[in-house]
């Protein structure tokens, strides 16, 4: 017994004298939402990496997001982060200080966000606009520039795998491509190309599709719209004849649901492919709602 003790004392004290394991073989990845945790997983398949996923809950965004206590020994034992980024994870830059991040947009051209609108909730101020928009994944091209910069990061941080990586990039890419294809044989003969969303971050979405968004609204529980408001997008759906209206998986329904009991307009369900298991499905799923609701 006593030999076997010292055998093992004596293996502890090689491995705290031996340090980390070659690199690649125990890494670990970190990816902060849904798309990027996917494509990534998706590029380091075939290699012994592993890729912890920061941010599971259902959430439509993260304006106020705090991270939990897992989250940050995630982060603190990740080799790698990989970040969507155009500012989406501000929450994070605190704790990001002096690791190795990946951020999925790089030099990516972005889209001016949509308007915080006045809810008249008795304060004298004005809707303003948001710098840009940072919900990029939403568009099948941009998702390729994404997983793109991804391999890119890899390729340096693990040489080992770089063949391994483009291979599966370019069965992402392969992937993408018929996404984006599918989306525009399914809404090429729409009845109706104009929606109202009540989350402002499909404008990426509707884009890649020929949509025109005339109006997103940011509404959230305890910041309903107001009655002028309300008024407004009645006046829209009248005015325009819409068939339907969108709200956000995980977003507040009250408005929409006001506005169909006084126009009889439909309201569908739209998924911002943050939460959830995966990002093709979310996205095949948003243009199969997009064709049933404005199809002929």
């Amino acid at each position: 017994m006593k030999k076997r003790i010292a055998a093992l004392l004596l293996s502890m004290a090689l491995l705290c004298m031996s340090g980390c394991a070659p690199k690649g073989e125990k890494a670990q990845i970190a990816a902060t939402t849904m798309p990027v945790y996917c494509f990534t997983q998706r590029l380091c398949q075939g290699t012994p990496l592993t890729v912890t996923r920061l941010v599971t809950e259902n959430v439509s965004c993260l304006h106020d997001y705090s991270l939990q206590v897992g989250q940050m020994r995630a982060i603190e034992q990740a080799e790698l982060i990989v970040i969507s980024g155009a500012g989406l994870e501000e929450f994070l830059q605190d704790a990001l200080h002096g690791k190795r991040v990946c951020e999925a947009a790089g030099d990516m051209e972005l889209l001016e966000g949509g308007h915080d609108h006045d809810h008249d909730h008795g304060h004298d101020h004005a809707g303003h606009m948001h710098e840009e928009d940072p919900h990029i994944w939403l568009s099948p091209e941009n998702a390729k520039e994404m997983a793109h910069n991804i391999c890119h990061s890899l390729c340096q941080d693990y040489p080992q795998y770089t063949d391994i990586f483009q291979t599966n990039l370019a069965a992402l890419e392969a992937d993408l491509d018929a996404l984006q294809a599918y989306g525009e044989l399914a809404l090429a003969d729409l009845s109706c190309r104009e929606i109202i969303t009540f989350h402002d971050g499909f404008s990426y979405l509707a884009e890649s599709f020929d949509l025109t968004i005339l109006e997103a609204v940011e509404e959230e529980s305890g910041s309903e719209a107001s009655a002028k408001e309300l008024i407004h997008l009645i006046g829209l759906v009248q005015e325009h004849e819409l068939p339907a209206i969108f709200v956000e998986a995980n977003g507040s329904t009250s408005a929409a649901s006001i506005i169909r009991s006084e126009t009889g307009v439909k309201v569908f369900t739209l998924d911002m492919a943050m939460a959830g298991d995966d990002y093709l499905e979310a996205m095949y799923r948003n243009i199969d709602v997009l064709k049933e609701a404005l199809g002929k």
